[in-house]
């Protein structure tokens, strides 16, 4: 099943200076597949930025891209053409939508606050 499928792991939920940002547990696609995470969090993205980061194994923390209080996303250069980041003021929703997945796409992935 592992040479054909592509693991993702996410955080579970990670508190940053006392916000929560929480997001689902596990999620496997096979390579070729698109895929969409949700991070609800417990801060106005109105006014805030939030940016999504991954870290495949064995490597170091790699930032995707952030949005921001705007509602202005920005992408890293070399991953823009393979995720997109959006947000639903209304639950304060996060999203990370990942187009043709591949199997150097696996990596535990991260939703954050941005400190500034």
């Amino acid at each position: 099943m592992f040479s054909t499928s592509l693991l993702l792991l996410l955080a579970v939920a990670s508190c940053v200076h006392f916000y929560k940002l929480t997001q689902p547990g596990s999620m496997a696609v096979h390579p070729g597949q698109n895929l969409t995470i949700n991070c609800k969090v417990s801060y106005s993205v109105t006014y805030s930025n939030t940016a999504w980061i991954r870290r495949p194994a064995g490597k170091a923390l790699e930032w995707i891209g952030t949005i921001y209080d705007s509602g202005n996303p920005t992408y890293s250069d070399k991953l823009k053409s393979k995720f997109n980041i959006s947000r639903d003021t209304g639950t304060n929703t996060i999203t990370l939508q990942g187009q043709n997945l591949q199997t150097e796409d696996t990596a535990v992935y991260y939703c954050v606050k941005d400190s500034q």
